[in-house]
């Protein structure tokens, strides 16, 4: 009989009123796949088959808005999910109600005095597979795991309406014993790459580890998620710098690492962030799904996606009603030669800005509603979410030396100072925006540009992860702010560990001194002043934690919950509860 092997997840749910959504799974052999919802919903796939495994993407049909659906999996015609002696309330389908047309004010829709419908947004980074249930966890409680254990014993508890994992959802550079284990037993560990993960087989062990666990799976199963890599998902420091990639490229095992590092995201995290009309669309998913094996098509994506920054887009847009994610890559979209260095090749960084402006410029003649209802001085959305893995405002010291780092390897200071800088890049991690100066002053002007007008959002949220704490920056413009709130809200980990040197690290960088010390080494670097300023208004937060956004027409708050161990076993414990805006 086919069994289900991992799975399911629920990736995709309309926020339009089409009623449709996405679930994926893996089976253990060849198969037909199902989803029938109790509403009569439905929708059916055949499986795919890549390196000796078999996967499904299921388009779910017939929703209706507004209503919580209870969906089982079947394969081959027999149900699979949910398991006969499941102890979990049951994996449902969450569809928004259709939201009403904004009217003239933040809160209410003419004619009718309803009031919209939340969203809320819980976003994370960073997550170590939990051990198995029973064994002491040395990191602490599980962020996610948490979260599962109280929604499945309550629920009626309100819950996120989307899950945003921004990178680093499984570490194939660190690996557990569990996962050593499983490699042993294919290959010698004593040869490179030793206890990181090898090829596409040891991938699906990361994945099967971190997402097979119960209380993970179920949570999966029933809240929708969208996901971008981070450097652990390949490697630590992946992409750092031209010098960092040619010498990877020389290791004898690094090919293997990075296609097989590809293949998988494209199959266990990239495809699920696809809306169905794009899914549709995309040429190398219907190509892959059309051959008894797609390995060696995918396998060739891998390598010129690797080979040229710009032969793919992984990065995506979803919007959620009044609300637009965008989902930027900042691993493999960056241009690496020193001297044209850039977070964002030239192609992905117009792309983020046409998502971020599209519908801005929309015609209106100031006379009555636009065509699509809206009223003339309302824009595309009143909250825009960009998600990026590393966080684009750090603490200042920490931006500075990243700034004045760049600065040394560009050859500023001469190339004694370059070499420096290269090792100093690779031992201290000094690889986020703040390291792509262009890049960060361009999208400081992006962002204050959508956030500027009478059309601008309420919010624009910069959401990262990455840095193993969280805090809350907000910048400010010498020329003038944008009439949008705009903040840096950093949440990491979701299930990991940062040493106590790091900690008094990232509180200096918040700190005088460290700013200070700071412009000392600007002056040396010889670099520009910013276009903006930015000062902490909250945080910093250790431990293993996830945040919430609530947005509601045109207001918004924020939550920042803390897995804590209590008298009854690990909970989440809000340590910050505040609006973001007035309306």
């Amino acid at each position: 009989m086919t069994g289900l092997r991992l799975g399911p997840l629920l990736r995709y749910v309309d926020w339009d009123g089409d009623g449709t959504a996405t679930i994926w799974v893996e089976a253990d052999r060849p198969s037909t796949a199902e989803v029938r919802c109790e509403d009569g919903a439905y929708g059916t796939s055949r499986t795919f088959h890549i390196a000796g495994h078999h996967y499904a993407l299921i388009p779910v049909t017939g929703l209706t808005p507004g209503t919580a659906t209870p969906y089982d999996v079947l394969l081959d015609g027999r149900r699979v999910w949910p398991p006969e002696d499941s102890p979990y309330p049951p994996s449902t389908i969450h569809t928004p109600a259709a939201l009403p047309s904004p009217g003239p004010g933040p809160d209410t829709a003419p004619d009718s005095g309803t009031v919209p419908g939340e969203l809320r947004v819980s976003f994370g980074s960073c997550r170590w597979a939990s051990p198995p249930h029973g064994e002491p966890d040395p990191v602490g409680p599980d962020a996610l795991d948490t979260l599962a254990t109280h929604l499945a014993a309550h629920p009626d508890a309100t819950r996120p309406d989307v899950l945003l994992l921004l990178g680093d959802q499984v570490y194939a550079d660190e690996t557990s014993k569990t996962t050593q284990r499983r490699m042993a037993g294919r290959r010698d560990l004593s040869e490179p790459p030793g206890a990181e993960v090898a090829d596409y087989e040891e991938y699906t062990h990361l994945y099967d580890e971190s997402w097979s666990d119960p209380d993970v799976r179920w949570l999966l199963s029933t809240v929708p998620s969208c996901m971008i890599f981070d450097d652990h998902d390949l490697v630590d420091d992946w992409n750092t710098s031209a010098a960092w990639l040619a010498d990877m490229r020389a290791e004898p095992w690094w090919q293997e690492r990075v296609l097989s590092g590809l293949m998988s995201y494209w199959v266990y995290q990239h495809l699920g962030n696809l809306t169905p009309a794009e899914l549709a669309g995309d040429e190398l998913y219907a190509a892959v799904r059309a051959e008894p094996d797609g390995t060696d098509l995918l396998r060739r994506f891998a390598s010129e996606a690797d080979r040229d920054p710009a032969y793919t887009r992984w990065s995506y847009r979803r919007d959620f009603g009044r609300t637009r994610l965008l989902m930027v890559d900042s691993r493999a979209a960056r241009v690496l030669d020193e001297q044209h260095r850039a977070m964002l090749n030239e192609g992905e960084a117009r792309w983020v800005r046409d998502q971020v402006l599209d519908g801005r410029d929309r015609v209106l003649d100031g006379r009555g509603p636009a065509a699509d209802g809206r009223a003339p001085a309302e824009g595309p959305y009143d909250h825009l979410l960009i998600g990026t893995s590393l966080p684009w405002l750090l603490p200042p010291f920490i931006h500075d030396v990243e700034s004045w780092n760049s600065a040394l390897c560009h050859g500023e200071r001469g190339p004694r100072w370059a070499r420096f800088g290269e090792r100093l890049r690779r031992a201290a991690d000094l690889e986020h925006w703040a390291a792509f100066p262009d890049s960060f002053q361009e999208l400081a002007a992006l962002i204050a540009e959508a956030g500027s007008g009478p059309r601008a959002p309420a919010t624009v949220c910069v959401l990262s992860g990455d840095v193993h704490h969280a805090y809350i920056a907000e910048p400010s413009w010498p020329a003038g702010d944008p009439d949008a709130r705009v903040l840096q809200l950093t949440c990491s980990p979701v299930h990991n560990s940062v040493p106590a040197y790091m900690k008094l690290g990232f509180r200096f960088g918040w700190s005088r001194l460290g700013r200070r010390l700071g412009h000392a080494l600007i002056r040396h670097g010889r670099v520009g002043p910013s276009s903006v300023n930015w000062g902490r208004t909250g945080g910093p937060w250790f431990g293993n934690q996830l945040m919430t956004l609530t947005m509601r027409g045109r207001s918004a708050g924020l939550r920042l919950d803390h897995a804590r161990t209590g008298d009854g076993g690990a909970e989440l414990v809000t340590v910050q509860e505040r609006p973001l805006t007035s309306a």
